[in-house]
């Protein structure tokens, strides 16, 4: 037996449709596009949204607002998150992401003064509240306020 002897299975190869080759065929005429329209032309492909002439949804919904390319994204950060860390911990950005109290991804890292510290500990960020600042002082802390 050698590759040029090789045959598909009798049966498994079927000739492609041809049509439009007229009437007898089954497939004459109009070669089974239906009559008229788009969709019978040749090069035929409809766009995304198009929904056949009626004014499309993109379009018929109104749109409000912009997004401002220049916001900066401050992440924020409570106090009470910061509890649970042991006590003497240097709280730098990169803890925080791993910790998961922030995501990667910011332009800032803010503190806020909700909830209780007790513990003491040295915080690193961009910015702190007042209450934060205090808070994190009462408990013997320290801050340390970063360059953006």
């Amino acid at each position: 037996m050698s590759l040029e002897s090789l045959k598909p299975a009798a049966g498994a190869l079927k000739s492609k449709r041809r049509v439009g080759r007229g009437p007898g065929s089954g497939r004459g005429k109009t070669a089974g596009r239906g009559h008229k329209g788009a969709k019978s032309r040749s090069g035929y492909s409809r766009r995304r949204g198009f929904e056949g002439g009626q004014m499309p949804l993109i379009r018929r919904v109104p749109k409000r607002g912009f997004t401002n390319i220049f916001k900066k994204h401050i992440e924020t950060v409570n106090v009470r998150d910061l509890d649970r860390l042991p006590e003497g911990t240097v709280v730098t950005l990169e803890l925080l992401v791993q910790q998961k109290l922030i995501r990667k991804r910011y332009d800032g890292v803010k503190v806020l003064g909700n909830g209780e510290l007790k513990t003491k500990l040295v915080v690193q960020a961009h910015a702190f509240s007042e209450t934060a600042k205090s808070k994190i002082e009462a408990a013997g802390g320290r801050v340390e306020e970063l360059k953006a």
